[in-house]
């Protein structure tokens, strides 16, 4: 098995995750946003949003990159302290098309539970999956993630709206993987 090793986002990721970020729209969210916008020049639309996030981050934010052997393979994107309820929110969670099932999301999960306990400790993490997004919705439900709720979502970058899931994970400690 490969190496996979989590690390937080530096300025030299901002392209890799825009460009992730921007595929994995376009692979698993049609129907949810417009077709004109994912169709259209998401990758800078990404661009504008990552380095900001990257180089001017929230108190609150904290981005951690996977990369397999040395390599980028993914990210995710947690905001601490997001909901009095349901506490941290997994706001993105992307890997590499060719690079899912070797347990790099797996991996990333468990780096954001981490930085949940981390810096608030017994607070939940939470995340909305669209309803149409049946494979997501069983990777979180393999990794102990309960359905708490269904919403309309959006609008969504460059217009559109979707039936969402709201994922819960009450204690994050569940996502350590030892």
């Amino acid at each position: 098995m490969s190496a996979i090793d989590c690390r937080p986002a530096e300025v030299r990721d901002v392209e890799a995750i825009a460009a992730l970020h921007a595929d994995s729209w376009r692979r698993n969210y049609r129907g949810a946003y417009l077709d004109s916008y994912l169709d259209g020049d998401v990758v800078t639309d990404r661009l504008v949003v990552w380095r900001e996030r990257i180089t001017r981050p929230e108190a609150t934010f904290r981005t951690i990159v996977a990369e397999q052997d040395g390599a980028f393979a993914g990210f995710v994107h947690t905001k601490l302290d997001d909901d009095p309820t349901w506490g941290a929110l997994v706001d993105n969670l992307h890997v590499v098309h060719e690079l899912k099932g070797q347990g790099i999301g797996t991996r990333l999960m468990e780096a954001s539970a981490r930085t949940v306990l981390d810096s608030t400790p017994g607070a939940g993490l939470y995340l909305w999956v669209l309803d149409a997004n049946l494979a997501a919705q069983i990777f979180y439900a393999a990794r102990g993630g309960v359905e708490a709720g269904r919403e309309m979502r959006g609008p969504f970058p460059g217009g559109g709206t979707a039936l969402a899931r709201r994922i819960v994970w009450p204690d994050p400690s569940v996502l350590l993987l030892g």
